[in-house]
């Protein structure tokens, strides 16, 4: 079993950043509504936010459903950056035997499972003689509201 980053999959740098937005530095109650300000604090910077490390990001795109309890959807796009830290409780992008999939990370007494988030699905036990291969952790989903 091998337990690594992966190789260069896509160069975020060669995507056109996004251009700031306006940033209301206000909180906007999800209960009751609330007064709000008429101005702008601020500018957000989308890249700044999420992309921490561009050389070592990129973006996919999610197919079914067995992460949906973690609320990654399908047709969600996730940020993917292959420089974060592999741990277990981890989202990740895994590959097993080639075979690529979205699941949480979880290690227990040094055995590597990767866990969906539906229980629909059941967690899959990374064997010893499994290629396995850690394609990133998943920092951002990207998805639109219901």
């Amino acid at each position: 079993m091998t337990i690594s980053n992966s190789e260069k999959l896509f160069d975020i740098s060669l995507i056109e950043t996004l251009p700031k937005c306006p940033l209301l530095e206000i909180a906007v109650p999800a209960g009751f509504p609330s007064q709000a300000h008429d101005y702008i604090e601020n500018l957000l910077d989308l890249n700044e936010l999420m992309i921490l490390n561009p050389a070592a990001t990129y973006f996919v795109r999610v197919e079914g459903n067995s992460m949906i309890d973690a609320n990654i959807y399908p047709g969600d796009f996730l940020i993917v950056d292959r420089s974060e830290e592999i741990a277990d409780g981890k989202i990740v992008i895994g590959v097993i035997d080639g075979e690529v999939t979205v699941k949480r990370l979880r290690i227990k007494n040094n055995e590597y499972w990767l866990c969906p988030e539906n229980v629909k699905y059941k967690p899959l036990r990374i064997e010893p003689h499994v290629d396995f291969r850690v394609w990133g952790v998943v920092t951002w989903v990207i998805h639109k509201p219901v």
